[in-house]
């Protein structure tokens, strides 16, 4: 794909900032690694480059996981959510994804919510 076809980025609910959210998830384990901004150009880039770009909120500029670090980010797939604000890029992640330095941005806080369980088939009948 060479150049994103308007139509998609049509479907693209930006927030008010020019932003939607990007899930990044390892593409063969589905963990989930870490979550960025992508404006339009962005998004074209990921989507035409093979690598991931985001917009960074605080320095105000492209970056493209692992131009400095090495911890590259290689896309497999991409698909946006049923009401467009969210994509999903799939990627295979090379080295960390946090730049905390850990696998994922998702493994150092754990917290403690009150598990919900279903019902099995026989109580829900």
């Amino acid at each position: 794909m060479s150049a994103v076809d308007t139509a998609i980025l049509d479907r693209i609910t930006f927030n008010g900032d020019g932003l939607v959210p990007a899930i990044i998830q390892q593409w063969d384990s589905r963990e989930v690694l870490m979550l960025g901004w992508m404006d339009a150009e962005a998004f074209r880039r990921t989507m035409t480059e093979g690598r991931v770009t985001f917009w960074s909120r605080s320095r105000q500029e492209y970056w493209r996981k692992g131009d400095t670090s090495g911890n590259v980010q290689y896309v497999k797939s991409a698909a946006l959510d049923c009401d467009g604000d969210t994509l999903l890029v799939t990627v295979e992640q090379i080295g960390a994804a946090c730049h905390t330095g850990t696998r994922t941005c998702f493994d150092g806080d754990q917290l403690a919510p009150v598990v919900g369980a279903a019902p099995d088939a026989a109580e829900a009948s």
